[in-house]
Order: structure tokens, then sequence, then C-alpha cells
């Protein structure tokens, strides 16, 4: 496929490689020339900046359909084109529905090739405009992976090619890999024997090694040193997807859409949050475990003389945690997805983000606590030890937050009751008979 891939993707990094509307043969002798004068002028870097944002937009609504291109019009003509771009619902769906389309994720696939030289572009926010469409294209690329992976008696069609997904992924390991420069991702594990994290001596370490006997006391006290943990291993450089690196290679796309998730849309993570229930495909009552304990409990806290309509309302207000249990959104699309630690890693950490971050919608808080859930049917299911802790956790941290947050409102409700003044009674008046 005429993907640019061999050229590229053993370099790794977008820094040393150029985007399609940059080869031009002239460009090079421009900058020789005028190479001073484009490095130190604020301007110049600017509007070059604008310029390449604004050919990248063009070249997408000649490939999206007519009826998006006067939305995508306004958006090149903008300031900042490619954070408007960024921020566009209309051109995120036109986008996501082309996406979806069944005949995408080929080798030649024209917005699968707009997406991987828009990511080895050097502007910052033409890159995360890539990055938004990441799980929906991490979706596409397993779902169509595993369903094509079932033997069926009847199937005589070929397995469409998926190289354009591929290739676009790869475009996010590679940099992933530079950048890490062949070292691991480590964490300090501190010891727990401590009362706090600031109890730890700093000499143990010089102690420890100076002292290699292992009865004195100054090796056991270094024995309760922090331990370091490996996060995630080195990563290996790799020129395609391997059935045995599919799962790492998707993980650490997902990582990189991590690093930036601050600044990705509400849409983008509510349709992360979809495809992760969808992935888990566990759609049994124990998901819902936690939550029935929270409404046994307060089924049993009132006592017999109170009103039974305070004990329908708070049962009905935890019940409101079961977000869409019977509704079709809830039931399993697509395959069931294996899903490694290497890749429950990043969901995990992007789940983080949408069940606590202050500043998520509802939507997207909502659609995340429905998606940890299943998450925690499905490590129960596998038998996953560490799956299972995580998602418990999360699960029981989310309903935390929700019952400050109606703690909270509760509160400030009645604050506002309580300083709002009252009608003013009318004087009485006495009649005194004579």
């Amino acid at each position: 496929m005429d993907f640019h891939l061999n050229h590229h993707l053993p370099g790794g990094s977008p820094s040393s490689s150029t985007s399609s509307s940059d080869r031009n043969p002239n460009s090079s002798s421009h900058h020789h020339n005028n190479g001073h004068n484009a490095n130190t002028d604020p301007m110049h870097s600017w509007w070059e900046s604008i310029s390449k944002a604004r050919s990248r937009i063009h070249l997408l609504s000649s490939i999206l359909p007519d009826s998006t291109s006067n939305s995508l019009s306004s958006v090149a003509e903008s300031d900042r084109p490619a954070r408007s771009l960024l921020s566009s619902s209309a051109a995120y769906s036109a986008v996501s529905s082309l996406l979806s389309s069944p005949s995408s994720g080929s080798g030649d696939d024209p917005l699968c090739h707009w997406l991987y030289d828009t990511f080895l572009s050097s502007d910052s926010d033409l890159r995360l405009v890539v990055l938004s469409f990441i799980p929906l294209l991490s979706s596409l690329y397993l779902s169509r992976i595993h369903s094509n992976s079932i033997p069926s008696p009847s199937a005589t069609i070929a397995t469409p090619s998926l190289a354009g997904f591929e290739a676009v992924l790869l475009a996010l390991y590679s940099s992933e890999t530079k950048s890490r420069a062949g070292k691991p991702i480590l964490v300090n594990i501190p010891d727990l024997s401590q009362p706090s994290l600031y109890h730890t001596p700093r000499n143990n370490i010089v102690t420890s090694k100076s002292n290699p006997n292992p009865n004195s006391s100054s090796a056991s006290q270094s024995n309760r040193l922090p331990s370091i943990g490996v996060l995630c291993p080195p990563l290996e450089p790799q020129n395609a997807v391997k059935s045995t690196k599919r799962a790492c290679i998707v993980g650490v796309a997902l990582d990189c859409y991590y690093k930036q998730i601050s600044q990705m849309p509400s849409w983008s993570k509510l349709d992360f949050c979809t495809f992760v229930a969808d992935w888990a495909g566990q759609d049994c009552p124990c998901k819902f475990e936690f939550d029935q304990k929270i409404v046994l409990e307060i089924e049993n806290g009132f006592s017999e003389n109170s009103r039974v309509q305070e004990i329908n309302d708070a049962v009905e207000e935890m019940r409101t945690l079961r977000i869409g249990e019977n509704s079709e959104n809830s039931i399993p699309k697509g395959p069931r997805i294996p899903l490694p630690w290497e890749l429950f890693q990043p969901v995990l950490r992007i789940m983080g983000h949408c069940l606590l971050g202050p500043l998520n919608s509802e939507d997207v808080k909502d659609a995340a606590s429905v998606a940890v859930r299943c998450l925690y049917a499905r490590a129960s299911h596998d038998l996953v030890p560490q799956a299972i802790l995580a998602t418990r956790s999360l699960i029981q941290l989310d309903n935390r937050a929700r019952e400050a947050a109606k703690a909270a409102a509760a509160a400030a409700n009645a604050a506002s009751n309580a300083n709002t003044p009252s009608k003013a009674k009318k004087p009485e008046i006495l009649l005194v008979s004579k």
C-alpha cells in the first residue's frame, strides 16, 4: 500500500517526519535562504502554522461528504483552525460516520491517510485532533479483527484489509517508543508499615549498600525501603501489527490518548465509555453488586415508623446509579474483545478520569459509571485479581462521589431556602369595642 509506512514508521517520530503538505521540493531552498528569518520571526511561525492547519482541513473537507463542507470551511477560516476543528462536534460526527463505514480501514482509505499524515505533522493541535478519534479507531479495529477471527462455515468472503487502521496505530506506537527511549515506566511503591510517605529515611539506601550483612539492624531496616514497580516495560519497535503485539500497540495508543485527555472533547470520552462497555461484553446482574448493597442498606436503615414515601424516594435515588440497566444501550454490541492487562491498564486510567474528572459532563460520568461496572463483571468472570481490585475501587469512588454531590446539593438547597425571605404578613387589626 502507498501509505509511506516503510519510510516513516521505522523512525517512529513525528518530529523526524513531515506531512504530505510539507513535501514541496521548493520548500528546502526557501528554508535555506530565509531560515534565519523564519526561526526568529514569531509572526512568520504563527502564520505558517495557520496555513498548514488550513490546508489539512481543506484536504479533510475534500474527503468528507459535501454536506459538511460548509461547516469545515468556517472552521478553517477561524483564528485557530486546528483548535476549532478539535472542538467542532459536527466535524467529529462527520469523520466518525465515514470512519465507521464498512469499507473503511483499508490501506487505500483516504481518511486513514489523512489521520496518518496529520499525526506526523509538527502541529500539536492537529495531533490532538487525531488523538480524539483514537477511541473510535481502536474500537473499530478490535471489533473487526475479532469478528473476522470467529470461524463461520458459511463464510466465503475474504477478510477485509485493516492496514489503514494499523498504520495510524503504529504511528502512535512508534512516536511513544522513541519518546520513552527504550526505558520502562517505573513507580515507587512506598512501605505501608510506615505512618506516611515522609517517615521513610533517605539514608537507608546508603546504609544498605555500605553494610551488606543481612543480619544487621540496618539491613532489616533497608528491607522496608520503597520498592520499585514496573508500570510499563520498555517498548520494542514494531513495523507491523502482529497478533501477539496487538493488545500492546492498541494499549500504547490509548495511553497517548490518556496523556492528552484533559484536552479531549466530551463526545470523544463519551464514545470511549460506550466502546469499553461493549468490549467487556458482560450484561449480567453482578455488575450492580455494589449498588444492590447500598440499596439494601438504605432499605434497612429506616425504622418501621418512617414514612413509606421517604423510603421509596431514597431507594429510587440509589437505583438511578443503574444507568441504562434495561435499556437497549446496555446490550453488548459486537464480539467479545480480549482484555489482557496491557490493554486493561490504560482503559482503567481513562475510566478514572471520566468518572472523577471535575470538569466532565454528567453524561460522561454516567457512561463511565456503566462502563466500569461492565469491566468489573468481566474481571470477575475472568478471575483477574488486579482488574477486580481496580474496578471495585473505581466503583466505590464513583458511589462516594455521587453521594457527596447529592449531599452538597441538598445542603445548598437548604441554605437557599433558609435565606429566602418569607412573605410579609399583613398587620393585624384589632377591633376594640367602645
